[in-house]
């Protein structure tokens, strides 16, 4: 019997196993969402609570707001573009060049917006240079999501492909944790230093997470896909012609998930600090201890869908999301400390938290690997320009309708997250699992030699050993 018929193949031993750095590439994937989510999320952070009055203070406070919170969208308007370049570049080159680049680029936008001059020290020239530096984070954040992902994904072992890609979503509620512990500890400085601290202070997250990452190896799947002459010339463009049904979905799909979490992570903070200033430390609290549970939540989550499927937890957290809108607001309305971190657990901790750990997974499975980072990255991120908004939106309606407004407006986002969910067809369901396993035994069943060859083996090592 040939060798190549005693073993199986090094494509079907990755697939069977995973990679032997399976665990520390999805480590080190998180290590970089962490970054970039700690970096985005101090925008948000800063927007709700300081850029109103730091970089348009001859507005009124509304107005203010509003003005911080569409410089926090325009970050979130040029993620698609972000998405579209890194996942073009990913398929074709490469998933590790684009994350090592994206993770750079991010940190040191981060670090300029903490040593940016404010409106009382540069006038015009301070929002203007903010929303500069805001749009290069947006496009590094879009360039990075994909990569990151779809590096862990590929690394993974078929059968517990959910566990591994939600590894690198833990990573955004422990960025998001992070940036928030940071605002919380530097709240009570009574200078910019409040706000600047928490920009400057990402400094050290970025070194770490370049450092991991540069050690990361290129995606197996990847290096296949290229050695196979199977890479498209324009993996952007092959997938809008041939995969443009699946972006849509995973719009549809990622808009509640994203809109949900600034609606309550950015414009809630804003609104339970407006009814009551000495709230702001009891809502960030709030956001921290969710934020450390959706660690936990997040791989948990990722993990039960190589067990039950995708698609069923999906419509579970949409379903949730549906219903906590109304309550979510009316906790807050009272005012009491435990109800307003009760909302956050329920909210990140819960709801997001399903939602992210799902998605990694489900999203890669759409598409083949030639353009899975285009595809998945594209969807993706337009969802989040979306989301970007929804904070905007949030105080406009809050204008019109109250707090209703806001309320009602998470509900339709679940709805429209239940629409993606009944339109998205199931990727790895009893069938899948199925195959899986067989595979799998086959496989293994192929590295066991058969007794001829294990007669002749031992025949050959006497003869060796015979005339030694």
């Amino acid at each position: 019997m040939s060798a190549s018929n005693s073993a199986p193949s090094p494509a079907a031993a990755t697939a069977q196993d995973g990679s032997r750095g399976k665990l520390r590439t999805s480590l080190g994937a998180a290590a970089g969402t962490c970054v970039e989510n700690y970096d985005f999320v101090a925008y948000g952070t800063a927007s709700a609570l300081y850029f109103g009055d730091v970089f348009f203070p001859e507005s009124d406070p509304v107005v203010g707001t509003l003005l911080a919170f569409v410089t926090l969208g325009v970050g979130f308007l040029m993620r698609p573009i972000g998405g579209a370049i890194g996942g073009h570049l990913g398929d074709k080159y490469g998933r590790k060049p684009v994350l090592v680049t994206a993770l750079l680029t991010m940190g040191i936008a981060t670090v300029l917006i903490g040593v940016l001059p404010t409106y009382a020290q540069a006038g015009i020239a301070a929002p203007i240079l903010l929303v500069l530096i805001r749009m290069v984070q947006g496009l590094a954040f879009g360039a990075e999501w994909g990569g990151a992902v779809m590096m862990a994904y590929e690394h993974a072992p078929r059968r517990r492909r959910g566990l591994y890609a939600a590894i690198p979503q833990a990573g955004n509620p422990l960025g998001i944790a992070l940036a928030n512990i940071v605002f919380l500890l530097s709240v009570n400085f009574d200078s910019d230093w409040a706000w600047r601290v928490p920009f400057l202070a990402s400094s050290v997250l970025i070194v770490v997470g370049l450092v991991v990452r540069v050690k990361l190896t290129e995606s197996p799947e990847f290096e296949e896909t290229k050695a196979s002459g199977e890479t498209v010339k324009n993996p952007l463009a092959t997938v809008l012609r041939n995969d443009w049904r699946n972006i849509l979905r995973i719009i549809a799909l990622r808009v509640v998930e994203s809109c949900a979490y600034y609606l309550t992570a950015t414009y809630l903070l804003s609104y339970i600090t407006d009814r009551d200033e000495n709230d702001r430390g009891i809502a960030l609290a709030g956001i921290v201890i969710a934020s450390l549970l959706a660690v936990g939540t997040t791989v948990l989550s990722g993990a039960l869908t190589d067990r039950i499927g995708r698609r069923k937890l999906y419509l579970a957290g949409c379903l949730m999301a549906v219903a906590f809108g109304f309550p979510m607001f009316l906790m807050a309305n009272t005012g009491n400390p435990v109800l307003v971190v009760l909302i956050y657990v329920i909210a990140i901790g819960v709801i997001h938290a399903a939602l992210t750990g799902t998605q990694a997974a489900w999203f890669a499975e759409l598409f083949k690997t030639n353009t899975r980072t285009s595809g998945a990255s594209l969807g993706y991120q337009t969802a989040a320009s979306v989301a970007g908004f929804a904070p905007f939106l949030a105080v406009l309606l809050a204008e019109s309708f109250d707090w209703v407004g806001p309320a009602g407006f998470y509900v339709v986002i679940g709805l429209v997250g239940l629409i993606g969910v009944a339109t998205t067809s199931e990727t790895w369901g009893p069938r899948e699992r199925a195959a899986a396993v067989a595979a799998d035994k086959a496989d293994a069943s192929a590295a066991v030699p058969g007794p001829r060859e294990t007669n002749e083996t031992v025949a050959g090592s006497e003869g060796t050993a015979r005339r030694s």
